[in-house]
């Protein structure tokens, strides 16, 4: 049952719904499916349009699928959706009776130009905290399509299918027995990958959005000050971004935003948003930039195909988790190199992994994975730690972790399945060296996302884009803020203030007439 906070918290959006939302649920006699039910009854206990139906079809794994107004959403679920997949279940309801936030008429037509009769399965873990942006994701793409069906499949449940499959990372896509992605995404990224496979051949029809007088690319803490900074001066803006929030999202505690002793990555992304959407600002959430033209005027294409053209660009597209880029790392993506320590470490409870990268993030990562594998070995390319002394005196009290220094990675080992192993040079002997294990984890910090713009601005050797102190790059009338940049020290904070100050650079040269 659901207790009392949430059910007071979810009673007032389950009121909203529009259409009679239908569960499905399939009879089993396993021994966890009273707890679905318990669940599903209390979701439906908060509104008179969600019904729940015992279907007579017989699974091994609790199951149910949803409808509306008796039609499938092709929405469906094994497992109990459970931690942090609890949301998903919500939204899915939400979406499917009416609810909530949509992809807007540009991505649903990208969306309906998908193949029919897709069969969409992602596999999770009740406590990945990156599974649930994937599942929601796929969920509204099926529902927006009509004719394809997406399944979420809790791994818990499944155990002989994620060992039958190889899987050693979540969340994990798979079409047909194929693996399409696996790892962290949001709907541009999953959508651009199901596009590359699975496209019909519905003609691709170009849009133009228009002129305006600034647009923004990049939706987290730069890019949502510019934006609105922008919108303040009376400037026709439009944003552009793959997911509002950026990195933001994947961020745990912040307690160094001035002034808000405690917050977390989402409520905060959600805060952009709103703040965001309090201006007359356009937002293009989900599409990524494929090409800029500087040869007349300033034009962005969109992967979506709308296109529009600018005064002002602010560039404010932030940074990603840097790969070692080392044979056999992506091939073994999701079979054994992970990004993730919370979301893929219990899948190698009582293995042994390494983790690459000696800075803070990966010390934190190896110190946590201590708890689950039986080894820990962190390999850093510096004759040093770089970690914070605290996080390094832990990790060396821990019985079962070891530290290598002065080691650089050079390739991933598999047996065509999954890791067995890994290799690097001892830089002080410059021996090669292959340390056997079963899994990978890479924390060695981020890489700037300046390649929509690499070949219009100057960029330095790290991939930072060049800027003055007023963030004008070396192309008129284009600008850049935030991590993307060479500002240092890449925090939050100073990520919003550098938006800002560029918005309010921009709009300067465009009264002095020297930004064109």
């Amino acid at each position: 049952m659901l207790d009392t906070a949430i059910r007071d918290q979810l009673a007032p959006l389950m009121a909203q719904l529009t259409s009679t939302v239908l569960v499905n649920l399939k009879t089993s006699s396993h021994e966890q499916q009273d707890e679905l039910r318990s669940l599903l009854d209390g979701i439906a206990s908060l509104s008179g349009k969600i019904q729940i139906r015992l279907s007579p079809e017989v699974v091994a794994v609790p199951s149910f699928e949803i409808s509306r107004d008796d039609q499938s959403a092709g929405i469906k679920f094994r497992g109990i959706p459970n931690g942090h997949e609890f949301t998903s279940l919500v939204l899915a309801v939400l979406n499917t009776g009416g609810v909530g936030k949509m992809p807007d008429e540009g991505l649903a037509a990208r969306i309906r130009r998908l193949k029919p009769n897709l069969e969409l399965k992602t596999y999770v873990s009740l406590s990945c905290e990156n599974c649930p942006e994937v599942v929601q994701s796929l969920n509204r793409i099926a529902l927006v399509h009509g004719g394809i069906s997406h399944t979420t499949i809790d791994g818990g449940v499944v155990p002989d299918e994620i060992d039958a499959l190889g899987i050693q990372g979540v969340p994990a896509l798979y079409v047909d027995g194929e693996l399409i992605h696996s790892g962290r995404a949001g709907m541009a990224e999953l959508l651009s990958k199901l596009e590359a496979k699975f496209q019909s051949d519905t003609a691709f029809t170009n849009q133009s959005l228009g002129h305006y007088d600034v647009a923004v690319i990049g939706g987290g803490p730069a890019g949502a000050s510019a934006a609105i900074y922008s919108a303040r001066k009376g400037l026709k803006t439009i944003l552009v971004a793959e997911r509002l929030g950026g990195q933001v999202q994947d961020t745990k505690g912040i307690e160094n935003m001035i002034s808000v002793l405690y917050t977390e990555g989402p409520q905060l992304s959600s805060d952009f948003e709103r703040h965001l959407r309090s201006y007359p600002v356009q937002i293009l959430e989900h599409r990524r930039v494929s090409r800029i033209s500087t040869v007349t005027q300033r034009e962005l294409t969109l992967d979506s195909g709308e296109s529009l053209t600018c005064d002002a660009l602010i560039v404010a597209t932030g940074a990603k988790w840097r790969e070692l880029n080392v044979p056999g790392e992506r091939e073994y993506l999701g079979r054994g190199v992970a990004f993730c320590p919370h979301c893929d470490g219990p899948f190698y409870k009582g293995k042994k992994v390494a983790v690459i990268g000696g800075g803070n993030s990966g010390v934190e990562a190896a110190i946590d994975l201590a708890g689950i594998a039986s080894e820990v070995v962190l390999l850093e390319y510096a004759p040093e730690l770089k970690a914070d002394r605290v996080l390094v005196d832990k990790l060396k009290s821990l019985p079962n972790a070891q530290v290598i220094t002065s080691a650089k990675t050079t390739g991933v080992i598999g047996d065509g399945q999954k890791v067995k192993a890994l290799t690097y040079t001892n830089l002080s002997s410059n021996e090669e060296q292959e340390l056997s294990l079963d899994g990978v984890f890479v924390q060695i910090g981020l890489l700037p996302n300046s390649a929509p713009v690499k070949d219009i601005v100057d960029i330095n050797k790290f991939g930072e884009i060049i800027v003055d102190e007023k963030g004008r790059t070396s192309a008129k009338g284009i600008y850049a803020a935030g991590d993307v940049t060479t500002i240092p020290f890449k925090q939050i904070v100073i990520a919003m203030g550098d938006g800002a100050k560029v918005a309010l650079a921009a709009f300067e040269d465009r009264l002095r007439h020297t930004g064109q």
